[in-house]
């Protein structure tokens, strides 16, 4: 992944994908960096805010997960992405 990142630093969805890969090998710190400097500079990219939200969670920073499902919210609204909008409220809703 962080070839990719090398070959095409524009691009967000490999950052996301590095940031998921942190994940999936216990690198929760280092997903963190990668979900905080992805929201950052490629705000936009929605599919980034369900899965830090998730991270903050399991890292026990609630607040800073709500801070981020809100976003995602409001970011899904403006794109008028009702699926992505239900599951980021869905996840908000759970642990407020």
């Amino acid at each position: 992944m962080e070839r990719f990142i090398a070959e095409d630093p524009t691009d967000p969805f490999n950052y996301y994908a590095l940031a998921l890969e942190y994940i999936k090998s216990g690198r929760n710190q280092d997903a963190h960096g990668q979900f905080q400097f992805l929201i950052e500079t490629h705000s936009d990219y929605l599919p980034s805010y369900y899965h830090f939200g998730k991270l903050l969670e399991e890292l026990g920073h609630f607040e800073d997960a709500i801070k981020v499902y809100k976003s995602g919210i409001l970011l899904a609204r403006n794109q008028r992405n009702k699926k992505t909008e239900n599951e980021l409220q869905g996840a908000l809703d759970f642990i407020q």
